[in-house]
């Protein structure tokens, strides 16, 4: 098909060629297909994208050619986002939702649909491999052949194995759990002998520890919000990118459309008048840190008025009586009201709206969810939806089958290996100081810091940028100085790989394949697969196969571990356990929505082949909501129950007690309460107010910035408004009560300090901020990246003073004592 096209082409130093005409970059900016009614950007285009358009530093040339349209899966986020990509010729020129998508029919955030920047942009990205010429962090670099880069880093990590020291080397994640590279990242590192694979912190990482404590199911997180009827959040950016973007914003309109007709309703409690909370039916402005309490609060209203699910209760759950006591005796709707500011009388109501509803959801998060939550904010909202009886029921929470994915073989480990995984891991998760922890990359960087030399001697990091986006951020920049080796597998010139000795840079996912995994917050299994759209615009290569050539010339013994040729054959390992589960769709059917409750459906493929063939050609494997099974099957708890009382926190911390008494155990644990208490959800007192620093700073996310570990696509940094950023200057959120305390105006320059540091920002007078809160937005403040992201504004993560969450060991970085003054 044949079509004369217009297309923005590049005539400037060969950076930024798009395809994107005048309308359909006011279409993009807006927020896409399913956001553009949801979102105020539309508002702040008009009164300036006319004047930028006739300033940018290319000019349109306007080719012709024939176009053709690529399906694929977005990576840009955990959500996994079906994808159409336009192009004319070889270029890519447009991407929007795909409507024969399960996850998100037609809809696209404004990260995801500017994509097509992150591909062409030079300066953004790495062109081949590389070595480090100028100081660490100064991101200077030299081409090198990748013979000549696998050769270094093979050659490094060889030699701290035959030294004996293969623990010498830490691995950081930030791939997707449950991902094949995941998989194959920590493959490797487990063959080299090193225990140290460590992952980012991220909101899974909560779910997953609250999910096996009160449920003893391994796996993500299933809000089923398009069959709910009544939506209580608890800080979730469902309008910034909480979960599955596309997916979350069309659950949202499915939701707007029930509440015209009065049979729905979405309450957002947050501190902060949000996207999400001015677009609620109802905001609840709690303090920040204090969700537990509020959602105790609620159960407090719920199990005294006793209109709790009873069969539920009574005979699927365990330790209700002492979660009774606990919640009957110190979280009264008037004690929970002097913590959270919230009124007594909007408590009640609430629970009793929320426990009257007919498919009542709590759902749990901090923003977008790129950071993780507190553990046990998590399990009290968790038990709000235990006490409605929601769980694995239409519009509650669903525990479906883990993915059926085939594992990969079992590994056969040298003598090397095996002595080198004995030794304690070095961010020290999973031990008895935190036990419940899986992974701490915050931590591993506190314990660099510690010694003068570090006991990290490589450091290999994929698909992260913890220089930036690890709260405290100045910690991790000097714990990386004293790394004597790093290697970065990242596609972008980001903070972290500034800071590298060798790149060996991936394809971005518009180059390549990989796989999707369960979507965050998804309610049925889905197995997704990205296709190479394009060709590879420069001299990268596909990180699963660097892997593969990487062990082979480590050791025998690590490349025995890849018996595969190509990334794409772990892919098909794993993908025959789809097969072979004998279940699974491999089309979607839009008239048959996924999230709607299906009897059994019979699979769309004959055989494995088959299978994979549409899976490749499609993007998609998955199981559409099943009805749901005997209960007494759903909960894989040491009680077989769900858990009010968690018993695996009460093994975890009498272990601990062994050697000392109770109170230092849970003291050790970062736990603020005393005895059973600590086993049961309960409200952890947050560190603010220290002396000297008498206001918080939270940190909030926003849908058109990319806040993990890729850049934003320049053109979303004119789609902020003027009292986020306005020119390099960012801006902070405070009320006119608190600024009148500081003599503060509109605009008026602050320092704002903590223990950590201090940072300049302007003044925004908000009155959708909290008295005593500085809200600062996330995204901005990089030092890398092209001259269209770098510079422009303050990193909140610079001076953010996290401390540990209780139990979990995780950064709690959502509220840090500081202060201000004028500049």
């Amino acid at each position: 098909m044949k079509k004369t096209t217009p297309v923005l082409s590049a005539t400037n130093k060969g950076k930024m060629t798009m395809g994107v005409t005048r309308r359909n970059f006011i279409k993009f900016a807006a927020g896409g297909v399913a956001g553009i009614g949801l979102t105020p950007i539309p508002y702040k285009l008009m009164d300036d994208v006319a004047i930028w358009t006739q300033n940018w530093p290319w000019v349109p040339v306007p080719p012709t050619g024939e176009f053709d349209e690529v399906k694929s899966v977005c990576t840009l986020c955990p959500g996994g986002c079906g994808i159409q990509v336009r192009k004319v010729d070889e270029r890519v020129v447009k991407i929007e939702g795909r409507t024969d998508y399960p996850v998100n029919p037609g809809g696209i955030c404004p990260i995801g649909m500017g994509g097509l920047q992150l591909l062409y942009d030079k300066d953004l990205r790495f062109t081949g491999p590389m070595k480090r010429v100028g100081l660490r962090g100064s991101g200077k670099f030299q081409d090198i052949s990748w013979e000549t880069a696998l050769k270094v880093v093979s050659d490094r990590i060889h030699a701290l194995r035959q030294k004996g020291r293969p623990e010498a080397l830490a691995v950081i994640d930030g791939n997707p759990k449950g991902s094949t590279m995941s998989a194959m990242i920590e493959r490797l590192t487990t063959a080299v002998g090193s225990p140290n694979y460590v992952r980012m912190p991220d909101l899974e990482d909560t779910y997953w520890m609250g999910n096996i404590l009160m449920q003893g199911n391994e796996g993500p997180m299933a809000y089923d919000l398009e069959n709910a009827d009544y939506i209580l959040s608890f800080g979730s950016g469902l309008l910034e990118g909480w979960g599955a973007p596309g997916r979350v914003l069309n659950a949202w309109s499915l939701l707007r459309e029930k509440a015209a007709k009065g049979k729905a309703k979405v309450v957002q409690v947050e501190s902060r008048s949000s996207n999400t909370a001015s677009k609620a039916d109802q905001w609840v402005a709690s303090r920040p840190g204090t969700d537990a309490a509020l959602a105790l609060g609620l159960a407090h209203v719920i199990i005294n008025s006793r209109i709790y699910n009873r069969n539920f209760v009574e005979n699927h759950t365990f330790g209700f009586d002492k979660f009774k006591a606990l919640v009957l005796d110190g979280y009264s709707p008037e004690t929970v009201s002097g913590l959270t500011g919230v009124p007594a009388e909007t408590i009640r109501a609430l629970a009793k709206e929320f426990i009257g509803a007919k498919a009542p959801l709590a759902v749990y998060g901090k923003g977008k969810g790129t950071l993780n939550g507190s553990l046990y904010e998590f399990m009290a909202v968790q038990s709000l939806n235990a006490l409605a009886g929601n769980i694995n029921r239409p519009g509650g929470i669903i525990i479906s089958d883990p993915l059926p994915l085939a594992p990969l073989p079992d590994l056969t480990l040298d003598a090397i290996a095996q002595k080198g995984l004995k030794k304690p891991r070095l961010d020290q998760a999973g031990t008895r100081k935190y036990p419940v922890a899986e992974s701490l990359a915050a931590n591993l960087m506190d314990v660099i810091n510690r010694g003068h030399a570090s006991p990290v001697d490589t450091l290999i990091v994929f698909s992260a940028n913890p220089a930036h986006t690890l709260p405290n951020s100045r910690v991790v920049r000097k714990a990386l100085e004293k790394i004597p080796f790093i290697v970065s597998f990242s596609a972008y010139r980001d903070e972290t790989s500034n800071m590298a000795d060798i790149i060996l840079p991936d394809h971005i996912y518009l180059e390549k394949t990989e796989d999707v995994v369960c979507p965050p917050g998804l309610q049925y299994p889905l197995f997704g697969l990205t296709k190479p759209v394009v060709s590879p615009v420069y001299n990268t290569r596909h990180s699963g196969d660097i892997i593969i050539r990487l062990a082979a010339r480590i050791s025998p013994s690590t490349g025995s571990a890849f018996p595969w040729k190509n990334y794409e054959e772990v892919l098909r390992t794993r993908a025959k356990g789809l097969f072979e589960s004998g279940e699974g769709l491999v089309t979607y059917d839009k008239s048959r929505p996924a999230w709607k409750w299906h009897q059994h459906l019979v699979r769309d493929f004959s055989t494995f082949s088959d299978m994979w063939e549409k899976i490749k050609s499609g993007g998609l494997w998955y199981r559409p909501v099943q009805p749901c099974g005997n209960r007494e099957r759903v909960f894989h708890t040491p009680t077989n129950k769900f858990e009010f009382f968690c018993t695996q926190i009460e093994l975890a911390v009498n272990e601990s007690a062994q050697k000392t008494s109770l109170t230092t155990a849970l003291k050790d644990l970062g736990i603020g309460v005393k005895g059973e208490e600590a086993f049961m959800p309960h409200y952890e007192k947050m560190n603010s107010g220290t002396a000297g620093y008498p206001l918080t700073l939270v940190p909030y996310e926003i849908i058109n910035l990319a806040s993990g570990n890729v850049p934003s696509p320049p053109f979303l940094y004119k789609t902020i408004f003027d009292d986020q950023l306005l020119g390099n200057d960012s801006f902070v959120a405070v009320n006119p009560e608190t600024a009148s305390e500081y003599r503060l105006e509109q605009g008026d320059p602050i320092v704002i300090e903590s223990p950590a540091g201090a940072i300049t920002a302007r003044v925004n007078l908000s009155q959708g901020a909290m008295p005593g809160i500085v809200y600062m937005p996330m995204g901005f403040g990089h030092t890398a990246y092209d001259e269209f992201i770098r510079g422009k504004g303050v990193n909140p993560n610079d001076i953010i003073d996290a401390g540990k969450d209780p139990l979990s060991g995780q950064p709690a970085w959502w509220a840090t004592p500081v202060k201000i003054t004028k500049v």
